[in-house]
C-alpha cells in the first residue's frame, strides 16, 4: 500500500512543514553535489561528521556534539528513495499535525520526535557505532499523532494486486496501524548490536518516533475531547 493523499483540509498555512521538507531536500542536494565533485570519500567523510553515531552518545552522553549530530541526521538521507518515502509521509500527513498544533509547537514536536526515534534505535542496537541518518524516526511520530487525532481521514492509496494498482480510500487507522505493526514486528527482530552491525533500516526508531508522537500530542487531543471537538475523530 502506498499513500497518495488525504482528504483532511487544513485552516491555516503550513509553513513549518515546507520548510522542513526544504530542508530535507537541501540537504541531500548537498549529499549530491558532494558526491559528484569530491566522490564517495567526501561523502562518506560528510556522513561520519553529521550522522548519529549511537555508540558516540554511549561513550560521551553530555558531549554537545553528539547530541547535535542527533538534531543533523534527521536531515540526511542515503538515497533517492529514502527521501522520496519520507517527504511523501511528511507532505501528507504533518499539515494536519502543524495546523493544530501551530508551527512552533510543530516544531518543537517534530524534533521532539526524532531525537526519542534514535535514542530509541541506539538502545534497541546496544549503541552499536552504526551511523543513523534519515527522518523517518521524526515522520514515524507525525503518523502517531495523526493516527490519535484523525483515525477516520480517508486517505488515497494505492494498492498493488500483482501486476494492477487500485486506487482505494484508506481510514488512516488502517493504513498507519498496518504500517506500525510491520515497524514493530521488524523492530523486535533487530533488537541488539549483531542485528544492526549491518545498518540497514532503523525500525526501532520508527516504533519510538511513532510512540513518542502518540504521547506529545495526547494532551491536545485530550483538550480537544474535553471541548467537545469531534472533528478530530473523523
Amino acid at each position: 500500500m502506498f499513500p497518495l493523499k488525504d482528504e483532511n483540509p487544513t485552516s491555516r498555512t503550513v509553513l513549518v512543514t515546507w520548510l522542513i521538507l526544504a530542508a530535507n531536500v537541501a540537504a541531500f542536494l548537498w549529499e549530491l553535489w558532494l558526491r559528484a565533485n569530491g566522490g564517495e570519500a567526501a561523502l562518506a567523510a560528510f556522513i561520519r561528521q553529521w550522522a548519529f553515531d549511537p555508540s558516540a552518545l554511549a561513550a560521551s552522553p553530555l558531549s554537545p556534539g553528539v547530541w547535535l549530530t542527533v538534531l543533523s541526521s534527521m536531515f540526511l538521507h542515503s538515497g533517492w528513495v529514502h527521501i522520496g518515502g519520507n517527504m511523501l509521509y511528511l507532505a501528507i500527513f504533518a499539515n494536519n499535525i502543524e495546523d493544530r498544533l501551530g508551527p512552533l509547537r510543530f516544531l518543537a514536536f517534530y524534533l521532539a520526535c526524532g531525537v526519542a526515534a534514535a535514542l530509541a534505535q541506539a538502545a534497541g542496537s546496544g549503541f552499536a557505532p552504526t551511523p543513523m541518518l534519515g527522518a523517518s524516526g521524526a515522520v514515524a511520530g507525525v503518523l502517531g499523532a495523526y493516527l490519535l487525532l484523525f483515525p477516520r481521514a480517508r486517505i488515497l492509496t494505492a494498492i498493488w494486486v500483482f501486476v494492477f494498482v487500485e486506487l482505494a480510500r484508506l481510514p488512516a487507522w488502517m493504513l498507519i496501524g498496518l504500517w506500525f505493526l510491520i515497524q514493530l514486528g521488524s523492530g523486535l527482530a533487530t533488537i541488539g548490536p549483531a542485528a544492526s552491525a549491518g545498518g540497514g533500516v532503523a525500525y526501532l526508531a520508527h516504533v519510538g518516533g511513532f510512540l513518542a508522537g502518540m504521547a506529545l500530542i495526547a494532551p491536545a487531543w485530550l483538550s480537544a475531547r474535553q471541548r467537545g471537538r469531534f472533528i478530530a475523530w473523523r
